[in-house]
């Protein structure tokens, strides 16, 4: 069995520590008794070095630290060796290293020496720590000093009671309280938070102790000199998963009286701008938008909660996006830009607004923001394309009038040979006869191409007639139930008072046969082809609408399909001489501009609407006959309303603008909603007020259909006039169950809208 002695030292010596001991007499003297292996480790030395020379360890000791150890070693001359110290010692290699020594003595009864332990270990690792963390919360404390904003930590109690620990000392540039003022325990952060706003602090504060994210607040205090400010307060949380709860939370208060006041004044001065339809509205140099008035709400259909702060980059489209910066470049430079943007509102409607920017500069002339104006130019650049179009239309027909009349005199004298010719050789072999007659027939071809030319550039000339509409769509309807494919379903709609044209039968013959094939080419699979007429009597409203359109009566022939549909790139050019999409030896591409021809010959014009993979519809617009004027009153009545609240609901913002200025006009009162989910909100708002819904059925978003289920949901008894440009709408509104009071076909007149609201309205 191992001695207990030597087991011992092979404990003392396998410590990292280095652990000595020495024995001291009452006359002074001192000797070393025992040194353990680890003090190599701890001062560098063999135990022999400190035995051999006894004064070895002193002579390392730091002077400033000996001084202080020799204080702690005795009291009033009394040898004390305990507890710990810490000081600096010269290691062998040199370096000065941190040792914690704790120690302890004895007095022996007998001899009446003392004998001293020591435990020594290296904290020079930690001593390192602990100066590196002061340096860094001195910094810390030097920026926080620094910043403007004041700069807080508060404890949290487990009761929940917040208890202020510490604060920048610019306490006082925002409270007027110095920061022993504030901390010498008469008060707290919440006793001077302005009493109106104390509930949402309190709330604020309660909320963050509940989470672990950090939020923001803007409110006022009250200062020591009796000032309402208003500050801004971001809260940082730390929270405690040992505790599980918030502990503390640190917090930075930014004084932002002066944007408060500049809001102020922004927002006194909009209530000026809130009067102007266009759409004013504020941006900042990042795009941010800071103001958004009652025009930009009706414009683009957000509200200013919801744009201000946004980035207008982002919100419009990203056409806008790519040029913005360009924009604002030269606004920059110039002060000023104005030119045209597209846009896109809420619901994904295209927009083209004439835009004006301002630049704004602050006190010291560097630019601050911009101010932008917004005119609504949709409808304008609508009406100058149906001009332009009707303009470069009228050229194409100038040009192929002077092309005809060359082709005519270069065919006259082929034809009249070819003729000759045939006459005059007689005895001619087959081989011969066949070529004169190819000769023949080209020209005569070439002859018909060039009077559909002559019919798309001036119509033609024709023997014009009182022509009954009536007997011609039914001409057409027996003609196509007998040539065309039995898949394609026949349907006609012709009230027995339709009003008659002055025209050319012929010619109006020719227009209806055009549509009727090009609406059966449409429909390879079959479909249904619909032939229909109304009397219509356009006034300022509807002319308003078409740039074609003159005020007076019409009958208007609808032929439409449920075929493929024209693509919105080509629907412009569907007019246009030679042009077709139709395969090669299958078409001219002359009809569509033949019967463009024929009815502008004829004083009307023509409509187009097409949806890919649902239809098309054609609406052929023909002055009425002379004989309609009997029954034309001299002088049509116009049915106010009573003041009735009507919800207009259609995507189109033309349409929208000049329905509400014809109902305002005739004393009722609108509300405007421009797809189905919007009048939804609005009727659910409003359900009380409303008296009508004029509806269009077909919407992005939601379209008519859903919404109008919703709303008779919502209420069985609610009012609703539905309106669409496709006729078929009428038919699929009755196929889906929806029962409404009223169908108006686009577009409708102003006498027509007045008379249906004042039949349902007045019914009970």
């Amino acid at each position: 069995m191992q001695n207990p002695s030597a087991m011992l030292n092979d404990i003392l010596n396998s410590a990292i520590a280095a652990i000595y001991s020495f024995r001291v007499c009452d006359d002074g003297s001192w000797e070393y008794e025992y040194w353990s292996a680890g003090c190599e480790t701890v001062f560098g030395y063999m135990p022999q070095d400190f035995m051999s020379d006894k004064m070895l360890w002193k002579s390392r000791v730091l002077p400033e630290d000996l001084r202080e150890l020799m204080q702690h070693a005795s009291t009033d001359g009394t040898l004390q060796f305990n507890g710990t110290v810490e000081y600096r010692f010269r290691h062998k290699d040199g370096t000065h290293r941190w040792i914690s020594c704790n120690f302890s003595s004895r007095r022996d009864d007998v001899s009446n020496a003392w004998t001293v332990t020591a435990v020594c270990t290296d904290i020079t690792s930690r001593k390192q720590a602990e100066a590196a963390l002061r340096q860094s919360e001195a910094r810390y404390r030097t920026i926080c000093e620094l910043t403007s904003d004041y700069i807080y930590s508060s404890f949290i109690s487990p009761e929940g009671t917040v208890i202020e620990e510490w604060a920048t000392p610019n306490i006082s540039r925002i409270t007027g309280y110095t920061h022993e003022e504030f901390f010498d325990g008469t008060r707290t952060w919440f006793d001077i938070i302005y009493p109106d706003d104390l509930p949402t602090a309190c709330q604020f504060f309660n909320n963050l102790l509940q989470q672990k994210h950090s939020g923001t607040l803007e409110y006022r205090i009250v200062t020591k000199q009796g000032e309402i400010r208003w500050i801004r307060d971001r809260v940082q949380p730390q929270w405690d998963d040992t505790a599980k709860r918030v502990v503390r939370v640190l917090g930075a208060v930014e004084d932002i009286s002066d944007r408060k006041q500049a809001e102020q004044k922004i927002q006194e001065q909009a209530a000026l701008l809130d009067v102007a339809t266009d759409a004013i509205f504020v941006r900042d140099l990042e795009h941010h938008i800071l103001f958004w008035n009652q025009g930009a709400e009706s414009l683009y259909g957000w509200s200013a909660i919801d744009a201000i702060g946004e980035k207008a980059t982002q919100m419009f489209s990203e056409e806008v996006a790519t040029q913005v910066e360009a924009v604002l470049n030269t606004a920059i430079e110039q002060g000023k830009w104005q030119g045209e943007l597209q846009h896109i509102t809420k619901d994904g409607k295209q927009l083209i607004v004439q835009s004006r920017w301002t630049l704004v500069r602050d006190d010291a002339e560097q630019p601050k923001f911009i101010l932008c104006v917004n005119t609504d130019i949709t409808e304008k650049k609508q009406l100058e394309a149906q001009f332009l179009r009707a303009q470069r239309l009228e050229n194409l027909g100038i040009l192929a009038s002077g092309i005809a009349h060359d082709l005519n005199n270069i065919l006259q004298p082929i034809l009249t040979t070819a003729q000759l010719l045939r006459l005059k050789l007689p005895d001619a072999d087959e081989r011969d006869r066949q070529i004169l007659l190819t000769l023949e027939t080209s020209a005569k071809r070439g002859a018909d191409v060039v009077k559909q030319i002559l019919t798309f550039a001036r119509g033609a000339e024709g023997k014009r007639a009182i022509v009954q509409v009536r007997h011609l769509l039914k001409d057409i309807e027996q003609l196509a139930k007998q040539t065309f494919p039995k898949s394609i379903e026949i349907r006609t709609d012709v009230p027995p008072d339709l009003w008659t044209v002055s025209a050319d039968v012929t010619q109006l013959h020719q227009v209806l046969m055009n549509l009727a094939v090009n609406a059966r080419d449409a429909m390879p699979d079959g479909g249904t082809l619909s032939l229909a007429a109304v009397n219509l009597r356009v006034d300022e409203t509807y002319a308003r609408m078409n740039v074609e359109a003159k005020i007076g009566d019409y009958v208007v022939v609808t032929v439409a399909d449920t075929g493929c549909g024209i693509p919105l790139e080509i629907i412009d050019r569907i007019f246009d001489p030679f042009f077709t999409t139709k395969e090669l030896g299958k078409g001219t591409g002359l009809g569509l501009s033949t019967v463009l021809g024929i009815v502008k010959n004829h004083g009307g014009f023509v409509q187009v609407e097409s949806q890919v993979g649902k239809g098309t519809q054609f609406r052929v617009y023909l002055p009425t006959g002379v004989c309609n004027t009997a029954r034309q009153s001299p002088q049509l009545e116009m049915l106010a309303g009573q003041g009735e609240l009507i919800l207009i609901v259609d995507d189109e913002v033309a349409v929208q603008q000049i329905t509400q200025t014809s109902l305002e006009t005739y004393n009722y009162r609108t509300l405007i909603a421009s797809d189905g989910i919007e009048a939804i909100a609005t009727y659910a708002d409003r359900k009380q007020q409303i008296d009508l819904v004029l509806m269009d059925m077909m919407m992005p978003s939601m379209d008519g259909l859903t919404a109008i289920r919703t709303l008779q949901r919502m209420n069985p008894q609610v009012k609703i006039i539905a309106t669409s440009g496709l006729a078929s709408n009428d038919r699929l509104a009755k196929a889906a169950g929806i029962d409404v009071q009223a169908f108006l076909s686009k577009p409708y007149t102003l006498k027509e809208l007045l008379d249906t609201l004042h039949r349902i309205l007045g019914a009970p």
